[in-house]
């Protein structure tokens, strides 16, 4: 990155923040692991509600459509890192095993590039030890 585009960034930043602050000052110190703490998965009512066969009786079911979610986010460029955390969890609680959540990680690195892959994949790993460490 070249120092003016570097400085440019920077001062988008900057000015993001400051917007951010002038709109609601208490998302300044906003911790989004917080939530993930609070609600580590979605009860089944809602994920059934949401990702299975209540809005769509004859449609995708909620692994599905929860592996489809995790492409989506890992295409993204896995920048909505709780998100992707939760969709994996959910995944998993879905009836996903590890090894099919990975490969729709991999699958997505021909549409969002390597490091995106990556990004996912330790993001999927660290759900894995955490599930793997509770059972």
């Amino acid at each position: 990155m070249s120092d003016g585009f570097a400085r440019l960034f920077q001062q988008m930043l900057q000015s993001g923040q400051e917007m951010a602050r002038a709109f609601n000052p208490g998302l300044e110190n906003f911790d989004t692991r917080a939530f993930e703490k609070m609600l580590p998965v979605m009860p089944a009512d809602m994920m059934e509600m949401w990702f299975g066969r209540t809005f769509n009786r004859e449609g995708l079911d909620a692994k599905t459509r929860l592996l489809l979610t995790i492409g989506a986010l890992t295409v993204q460029g896995a920048v909505a890192e709780p998100q992707l955390r939760l969709a994996v969890r959910h995944a998993l609680k879905a009836g996903a095993t590890q090894r099919e959540v990975a490969e729709t990680i991999w699958q997505m690195s021909m549409f969002g590039g390597l490091p995106a892959m990556q990004k996912a994949l330790e993001l999927a790993q660290a759900v894995f030890a955490e599930e793997d460490d509770a059972a």
